[in-house]
């Protein structure tokens, strides 16, 4: 029984020791992403980095993170300069800073989470934005519209030691009845732009019909010219013959002569020595001389 006893003991003590020196040991670590607040009766008396760090008993840390975080604000409320409410989402993006850690656990988040006020900013600035612009702005600039909102959302979260990353917005929502205008007048646009587009192919089918036209016409225009100045040398050149013909027979009467002769040979040749069944007395007869004494 004794022996069990000082076992029992033994035991006993060593899993009291285990336990002290486990609530005692001094080695604790601070996870990437994250810095420890290190506080001792509620005051901040440190902030560390990551890794293994060294905590006294009556310290007490917290882990704050300050890596990226998300608010979802939904259907944002705000009114344009032209007096139509609008709606949106937004996605915020933020982290806060690192050397503001201290700052923010002493008076807004022992961990870092900055929703509740970055959706109430975010609200506000919302609804500030969009006063600035008409409601065909917000659809046509919504580029311009979400760098105006992210800026002014940096500025209003500095003072809470948070850094905003970007800002997404999905969809602008308006009163149905101003929808219904913007659809329509949509519509129209397209019907217009369409009008506009077949009225340009009908303008350029009636320029290349024309210049095809004009092409036909001043290809005519070469033929018959071509045609013309082919009769006009030919003319000419017929005309310098008459006149070469006629210089040749003002010098030489024999020519004019000698041609008639050719001519009178030429009908000789083509005779095929019939004689006239009539005969009449105003033109002379050729070869039509008869010898004396042929009827005898």
């Amino acid at each position: 029984m004794p022996l069990n006893f000082n076992l029992i003991k033994t035991a006993v003590i060593a899993f009291v020791g285990l336990t002290v020196l486990f609530w005692l040991w001094p080695i604790r670590s601070v996870p990437t992403g994250s810095r420890g607040v290190v506080t001792v009766g509620g005051a901040i008396r440190g902030i560390e980095s990551e890794g293994f760090m060294f905590v006294a008993p009556w310290q007490t840390l917290s882990i704050f993170n300050i890596r990226a975080e998300a608010a979802d604000v939904e259907n944002a409320e705000g009114s344009t300069s032209d007096t139509q409410p609008v709606r949106v989402s937004l996605t915020v993006r933020y982290s806060i800073k690192p050397d503001k850690v201290a700052e923010v656990f002493e008076k807004y988040s022992h961990d870092g989470n900055l929703q509740s006020y970055v959706q109430t900013a975010t609200q506000e600035v919302f609804k500030a934005i969009t006063s600035r612009y008409s409601a065909p702005d917000l659809i046509g600039k919504r580029s311009a519209v979400s760098a105006d909102i992210t800026e002014a959302l940096r500025k209003k979260l500095d003072v809470y030691g948070a850094q905003v990353i970007n800002v997404d917005m999905r969809n602008f929502s308006f009163s149905p009845d101003y929808m219904a205008a913007i659809s329509a007048k949509v519509t129209q646009e397209q019907l217009r732009l369409g009008a506009e587009n077949k009225l340009k192919t009908v303008e350029s089918e009636q320029k290349q019909k024309v210049a095809v036209a004009e092409a036909e016409a001043t290809a005519l225009k070469a033929q018959a010219d071509g045609e013309a100045y082919q009769i006009l040398k030919l003319a000419t050149a017929q005309a310098d013959a008459l006149k070469v013909q006629n210089a040749a027979l003002a010098q030489n009467k024999d020519v004019l002569e000698l041609r008639r002769i050719e001519v009178e040979k030429a009908k000789a040749d083509k005779w095929n020595g019939q004689l006239p069944t009539s005969v009449y007395a105003s033109a002379p007869i050729p070869f039509f001389n008869v010898p004396s004494g042929a009827g005898k």
